[in-house]
């Protein structure tokens, strides 16, 4: 087997801003293991999650730097270890580690593999897996959304906004989705009402588009206050649905306080007889319990990519040494949709 080939990877060499993200070369390949195969990464996403990890606040990483960042990524296998049959050379495969994914090369186990159909473009498959499945597990796996249900979607022209709208649109469903004045073409051109979330009082809006009824479900990623503020947007028996918390990346909150904070609303919602709900989503925590449930999932969004009915927006596809630079976009909220990093040529 083949090693003698250096590959380049991204290394978090401490907790902090994008300046700690740094570019490693290793001199060899990687050498998979009995039940591993090694991969040649296509595209690895990059979002607002990584530079939560970046900054060491996100609760479900105990990793400690120096470490490689990277939600997901997208791949062709490279080669196999002993006593791989189920995967084969040259075959397209993805996977969500949580870190790892911003890397020419790496190994991992096929138990975590997810096998992806020929012919997918690289950028848009990358965003299937993290962004995309959660847009699609908070739509279908939470609550039975009929066609003609309300949503509210903020950060609606982010990279799981794009997701929530274009999903949503396929179901059928009403969308309004809160986003700069600048983004509003993006969220418009996905068949939902902007809402400007910097001009306009956004419970005042919803109450006016609704005609006083509200809106059937809210998707919160800004967390904090905010979450009280989209509860008042739910018509009765609604649902507002937390799902990560863009606060942690402006300094406005840390991960215990956002948490509990959180749960504390909760508590406290659930004693008023409005017969509304609330839960906090979280695609890893999801995943380690429904892990069949994530493959059938990721491999049905492949599949709607594949037959020409998704298109996620993607902002930028950039080499692997500009993740620093992408980061910096991320924390400055300057993306509409996703940015992808291009760690081999294709």
């Amino acid at each position: 087997m083949v090693n003698n080939k250096s590959y380049h990877y991204i290394e978090v060499a401490e907790f902090g801003g994008p300046e700690v993200l740094k570019l490693r070369v290793e001199e060899s390949l990687p050498l998979p293991k009995r039940g591993e195969v090694r991969v040649k990464v296509l595209t690895a996403g990059t979002g607002f999650t990584d530079t939560i990890i970046r900054q060491g606040q996100y609760y479900a990483i105990k990793d400690k730097p120096p470490f490689t960042l990277g939600y997901d990524w997208f791949g062709v296998v490279d080669a196999l270890g002993e006593g791989v049959n189920d995967f084969k050379l040259g075959q397209y495969v993805a996977d969500m580690p949580v870190i790892g994914g911003y890397s020419q090369y790496l190994c991992v186990s096929t138990e975590s593999l997810i096998a992806a159909p020929d012919g997918l473009d690289p950028a848009a498959a990358v965003a299937m897996i993290l962004s995309y499945t959660t847009a699609y597990q908070m739509l279908t796996r939470i609550r039975e959304l009929p066609a003609g249900s309300t949503c509210l979607v903020h950060a609606a022209a982010g990279a799981v906004g794009t997701g929530l709208l274009e999903l949503g649109r396929l179901q059928g469903l009403k969308m309004y989705g809160t986003a700069s004045k600048g983004k509003h073409d993006t969220v418009r051109a996905l068949g939902a009402e902007p809402i400007d979330y910097r001009a306009d009082e956004f419970v005042a809006e919803i109450e006016r588009l609704t005609a006083g009824e509200g809106v059937d479900v809210v998707f919160d990623t800004i967390g904090g206050r905010n979450w009280t503020r989209s509860y008042r947007c739910l018509k009765r028996g609604g649902l507002l649905v937390g799902f990560g918390a863009l606060q942690l990346t402006t300094g406005e909150e840390k991960v215990p306080s956002l948490l509990w904070g959180f749960f504390k609303l909760l508590l406290g919602w659930r004693m008023i007889p409005d017969g509304k709900e609330s839960q906090f989503y979280n695609i890893h925590s999801r995943r380690k319990k429904h892990p069949q449930q994530f493959k059938e999932d990721v491999s049905h969004l492949f599949a709607l990519l594949k037959q020409g009915h998704l298109q996620p927006k993607i902002d930028a596809i950039v080499d692997l040494d500009q993740a620093q630079a992408v980061h910096k976009r991320i924390d400055s909220a300057a993306i509409t949709g996703k940015v992808v990093l291009r760690c081999n040529p294709y």
